[in-house]
């Protein structure tokens, strides 16, 4: 390009981990600092910074993002028990007893919940990839799911006045010890949820038993980097069960045990799903779901997907699950919910019964229905809200809150978009078996993680779409939904760097997204013109058969397909970026 393009406004760069960190770096080089003039405020967020620096670099990064409004945010790893003691192991000086939160979660939820943002993800428009198709009729998979406990099981309520909610526990004493504390404001909703434990056991009998004796290899998926005391507790007890009763059994009928998070789970199954297994998803509300799904494909097959599928996940606010105190009950006795000094809920729990307290806030919720009803109408979106409204009062808070919205709108005379209200399952199985041109899938925090991965992979591959964090004062963190690549990243290292797989198609999107902003806000019309030949380029990339390994097979012209490694891929972009 010979000189470079000037850039005004200085660029958030939130770095990340693993292969994913490989390809940013190398993208940042290829189409950021070799291309422009330009300031990046970069913030290291690997998982061991954020433990080295207790949590610090989370809060750098928001208020980085606050400051100067447009980022770029790469993937991190959400350290498991086993790579949280390896990392401790590296770092004896840390204790960790004193370690911040933020050390050792996930900084997804804490940025979006810092810049209050919710989450849109759509298709990149590729000329000619082909949605994944996999035939589903009478594949002999079967969803296991518990019937008792859980969010099924639990207690909500629509706070109705200002103040602090405290979760407390009664224990042998007999003296009540606050576990946990929040301030809700009246009209935010909140719930408390708790599972037996020794239920959970003997459903990981069954689970297991059932999957020998019908020969089915075994599938187990829970969120337990994100709800540790919850999904965590769960993992520990089924997984225990499994080594002590049943792996030996398993192993000897030829059978396989995989556990992976669920939403990575839920997408890999449904984009390629084995020919006969047991799918153990032991929280009921995410189990009723998927079973829901599985049972329509057994029988009606997956239809080809002609339609650009956009989700919006409501991730500001208290973010429900993602934003809940979890943990184990210490001993047998009594939770409570109390608001205010007066006591609103409470039950018995027994030793290591797993016990989860979500919230969130009314205004946050009315941002986000708003940002949605916007987004639909001003992309000519059909909108499918998925709420369990008759039986969980969390949930009514949304639908009351939307007719608010479409009242408001009226009353400027402004038409809504249309929409429509449907319970959850019948949203997910919409979105995949019965999709329309240009639908919009407004979920909360968890079902929007499930469903946006679900919806990536039957694109083609989880790099092949876009995602966006937007919040109400306009800050916007563009980014990949995929995650590290941890499976290729061990191949890079043990190749000594020779063998780098990775498509960066998602991570070059983002950045042509975030430079595309920043143009509009500087009124940069070189930089608006440059962003635009850098999304031209990657899509060129792909029509012209330039693919890495995860796409192959997946365009309209297999024959014509070339399957690079990631600087390939790069250097075929930046090839198309010149021409």
């Amino acid at each position: 390009m010979g000189e470079k393009l000037k850039v005004q406004k200085p660029l958030v760069i939130l770095h990340g981990d693993e292969m994913a960190q490989i390809a940013f770096e190398r993208i940042l080089e290829q189409f950021v600092t070799s291309k422009l003039d330009i300031d990046l405020v970069e913030v290291d967020l690997s998982a061991e910074k954020r433990l080295t620096s207790n949590g610090a670099v989370v809060r750098e990064a928001i208020s980085a993002l606050k400051t100067h409004g447009v980022g770029i945010k790469n993937a991190g790893m959400t350290v498991n028990r086993s790579q949280l003691n390896d990392l401790l192991a590296k770092h004896p000086e840390i204790i960790e007893a004193n370690l911040d939160g933020l050390a050792t979660k996930s900084p997804n939820g804490a940025i979006r919940k810092g810049i209050n943002g919710n989450i849109t993800r759509e298709d990149i428009e590729f000329r000619n990839l082909q949605s994944v198709r996999p035939d589903w009729i009478d594949r002999d998979i079967e969803v296991d799911t518990m019937d008792s406990g859980g969010l099924d099981f639990s207690y909500s309520e629509l706070s109705n006045t200002t103040g602090v909610a405290k979760v407390v526990f009664v224990g042998e004493s007999g003296e009540p010890v606050e576990m946990h504390r929040r301030t809700l404001i009246k009209g935010d909703p909140w719930m408390l949820a708790t599972n037996d434990i020794e239920e959970v056991k003997a459903w990981a009998h069954r689970f297991f038993q059932r999957a020998i004796d019908e020969g089915r290899h075994i599938y187990l998926g829970l969120k337990d980097t994100v709800i540790p005391g919850y999904d965590g507790v769960m993992r520990a007890a089924i997984e225990e069960i499994y080594r002590e009763h049943y792996q030996s059994a398993v192993e000897a009928a030829g059978l396989e045990y995989h556990y992976e998070l669920i939403d990575a789970q839920a997408a890999r199954i449904v984009a390629n799903p084995p020919q006969r297994a047991l799918w153990g998803v032991p929280d009921n509300v995410s189990g009723m779901k998927l079973y829901k799904l599985v049972q329509q494909l057994k029988r009606y097959g997956l239809p080809e997907r002609k339609a650009h599928v956009s989700i919006s996940r409501m991730s500001a606010g208290g973010g429900d699950q993602y934003g809940s105190f979890n943990t184990p009950a210490p001993e047998d006795g009594i939770i409570k919910v109390m608001v205010d000094g007066e006591e609103k809920h409470a039950r018995f729990v027994k030793a290591n019964d797993p016990i989860l307290f979500m919230s969130n806030h009314r205004e946050a919720i009315k941002d986000w229905v708003k940002q949605v009803f916007e987004d639909a109408a001003l992309h000519k979106k059909e909108i499918y809200f998925g709420l369990k409204r008759e039986f969980v009062q969390y949930d009514e808070v949304y639908s009351s809150i939307i007719l608010e919205i479409r009242k408001e709108l009226a009353a400027l005379d402004t038409p809504p978009p249309s929409f429509m209200i449907m319970r959850p399952s019948r949203q997910l199985s919409k979105m995949i078996c019965d999709p329309p041109r240009w639908g919009l899938y407004p979920a909360q925090n968890l079902d929007g993680d499930i469903f946006s991965d679900i919806s990536a992979a039957l694109g083609g591959s989880l790099a092949t779409a876009s995602s966006i964090i937007m919040s109400k004062d306009g800050t916007k963190l563009f980014e990949a939904p995929h995650g590290t690549a941890h499976d290729l990243y061990v191949r890079y290292v043990e190749s000594g760097g020779k063998e780098a797989h990775f498509n960066s198609s998602a991570l070059i999107f983002a950045v042509a997204n975030a430079l595309e902003e920043l143009a509009q806000r500087e009124g940069n019309e070189p930089l608006k013109i440059y962003a635009a030949q850098l999304k031209a380029a990657l899509i060129d990339t792909v029509a012209q058969g330039v693919i890495t390994g995860d796409l192959k097979g997946k365009t309209t012209d297999p024959e014509s397909e070339r399957v690079v490694d990631m600087q390939g891929f790069l250097d075929a972009v930046e090839a198309n970026l010149a021409a």
